[in-house]
């Protein structure tokens, strides 16, 4: 048998009997994709090399030119990192050159060349904030932490990248980093009632070395402290908590104990009535006096008034026997003082009492007739602020007072409110909960939820064709389609054409219950800065548009009244209105305000 042995070259050319080295992987591989730039590069060989021949000059990486880099050896295997991380979206050539040797001498038979190219990099962001944007009541201890959706690198989140002001003043604290999250410890407790604003800047890069695009900026309230003053001449109050300061909406139980020979009578000052122990709700700086009288001494004078108020002249605690006071009753919007009960009788309006004994006295106010069409009778969609068959909208800045809803189509109709599902599933709220101060509701939301708000979408679709099929006593074409600067009383107007109010406004003139219906043929335009004016007690809750096509409200408008729009109704930037956004279509709105009457 004869056994042929081919010889390897060296870099002298002379052949050594043994076997060739050869590379036999890469790490990445030739023509990989997507590779990280934070990627170490490795070559691994047939054999044990000699490490003294892999060199920066024997075993390179280069894209335009050859980058830096350390190279090591162990095993079988040779390893290049780079010194600092690779290009994003670039090819890499890699290469060994014949001068890499085993150890017996032998040589690299051609150079081994490979490429590989790197993917694009993803940029660092902020996706969860602690406390979150525009949140309010802030503990004054808060450490304000930053979650970023990826690793970053901790060597850039530093007091120079996050960053808290109160105004221009920059507060000081400490910054750390772990699991992703940055977090910043203020020196100080911060200031009650105080806006802060936090910044994450594009100094801040992840372990790739990608920078955030952008600074991140969000800003928070907190908590207001409150005290508490309590004076009780002839007796004791007992504080239950019973500290110098009291966190907003703390609840403050106050007991009163008379001295002997005396009675408790009433709160006053920050507080009213008779209730003992009484609870005080601290939302502000409080000063209240726990009053006592005399035991057996003077006659109490208690005045009820619903739908109205009275005032006391002279307005005391107790009154020596024979005294005269004189009752003057106000009644609200809408009402008219008719009688006194009770201990009074008569409709006098400015009754003289003589404190005899102890009374207690009620004035009696019934409601004023109102002047128009009528209440529109909403139904179901009554208890919703804004209520939309496919959709409804919003940019940051907008408030919603009470409720919306979406039907027949999904929650995936509602856009911009960052909708987190109740634990029932059949209702959501907004993200932030300044968003929409009530509850928001959707066709595919968990039973009742389908029900009724498929019934609430009835009930507006009847108010419309109810309201647009009134005829009694109506005021056609009005000023052709313009009533700017126009004063209307109560009743019907109706326009087969569009309706335009444009910059000075409208005034509407009457009483608490009088009403409005406006039919409008084609669309509504309220243009920017106009302002619907309510004189004479006129309400929001009484006044209808009814509009048989897009309802724009421009911006910083002020508009009051409810919109039953057959298509869109569409809020623009600053504009503010009273009163309930019923469309058929989508209703969008743009940094804009919404309060239910």
């Amino acid at each position: 048998m004869v056994v042929l042995l081919a010889g390897c070259k060296k870099d002298d050319y002379v052949e050594t009997i043994g076997v060739c080295p050869l590379v036999i992987s890469t790490d990445p591989a030739n023509a990989a994709t997507n590779v990280p730039v934070s990627k170490t590069i490795t070559a691994t060989f047939n054999e044990k090399m000699d490490s003294t021949t892999i060199t920066g000059t024997t075993f390179t990486i280069k894209a335009a030119t050859v980058i830096a880099g350390t190279i090591s050896y162990s095993g079988t295997t040779a390893t290049f990192k780079p010194s600092s991380p690779l290009a994003e979206n670039t090819t890499y050539t890699g290469r060994i050159s014949t001068t890499v040797k085993d150890l017996k001498g032998n040589a690299l038979q051609a150079d081994y060349v490979w490429t590989f190219s790197t993917g694009a990099i993803l940029a660092p962001a902020v996706v969860l904030t602690d406390p979150v944007n525009l949140a309010t009541n802030v503990p004054l201890n808060k450490v304000v932490t930053a979650k970023f959706n990826m690793p970053m690198d901790p060597s850039t989140i530093t007091n120079s990248t996050i960053i808290v002001k109160q105004g221009t003043t920059t507060i000081s604290g400490a910054v750390s980093f772990s699991d992703s999250t940055a977090s910043f410890t203020p020196d100080v407790a911060f200031l009650p009632g105080t806006v802060y604003t936090a910044t994450i800047t594009t100094g801040t890069k992840n372990v790739s070395g990608k920078a955030l695009p952008n600074n991140y900026t969000w800003t928070f309230t907190t908590l207001n402290v409150y005290t508490l003053n309590v004076t009780a001449p002839n007796g004791s109050v007992v504080n239950n908590p019973n500290t110098a300061t009291y966190n907003s909406g703390t609840s403050v139980q106050l007991t009163a104990t008379p001295n002997s020979g005396y009675t408790f009578s009433s709160w006053s000052g920050d507080a009213t009535g008779t209730t003992n122990p009484l609870t005080v709700n601290m939302n502000a700086n409080k000063n209240i006096t726990a009053n006592f009288i005399l035991t057996g001494s003077g006659f109490s004078l208690n005045v009820t008034a619903v739908n109205g108020s009275v005032s006391k002249n002279p307005n005391q605690l107790s009154y020596i026997s024979g005294t005269n006071v004189i009752l003057t009753p106000t009644p609200n919007p809408g009402y008219v003082f008719s009688s006194w009960s009770g201990d009074a009788t008569g409709s006098v309006n400015l009754l003289t009492v003589n404190m005899n004994a102890n009374k207690n006295i009620t004035a009696n106010f019934t409601a004023l007739a109102g002047v128009g069409p009528g209440v529109i009778n909403l139904g179901g969609a009554a208890i919703y602020t804004i209520l939309s068959k496919t959709g409804i909208s919003t940019t940051v800045g907008s408030s919603v007072t009470g409720n919306i809803g979406v039907s027949p189509n999904a929650a995936i109709g509602i856009t911009g409110f960052g909708l987190i599902m109740d634990a029932t599933n059949t209702f959501s709220t907004s993200s932030p909960s300044t968003l929409v101060s009530g509850k928001i509701y959707a066709a595919d939301y968990a039973a009742p939820t389908p029900a009724n708000i498929s019934t609430a979408v009835s009930d507006m679709e009847t108010a419309f064709t109810t309201a647009n099929g009134l005829t009694t006593t109506v005021i056609t074409e009005l000023g052709a389609g313009d009533i700017t600067g126009m004063t209307l009383v109560p009743g019907l107007y109706k326009w087969s054409t569009g309706l335009l109010i444009s910059a000075s406004g409208v005034t509407l003139t009457g009483n608490a219950n009088d009403t409005w219906v406006f039919q409008i043929g084609q669309g509504m335009t309220v243009a920017n800065g106009a302002i619907i004016h309510l004189a004479g007690g006129a309400q929001a809750k009484n006044i209808f548009w009814i509009t048989a096509s897009d309802a724009v409200i421009g911006s910083t408008a002020n508009f009051s009244g409810n919109i039953l729009s057959q298509t869109l109704i569409s809020l623009n930037t600053g504009s503010a209105v009273t009163g309930r956004l019923l469309g058929q279509t989508a209703v969008t709105l743009n940094d804009a305000t919404v309060i239910i009457p």
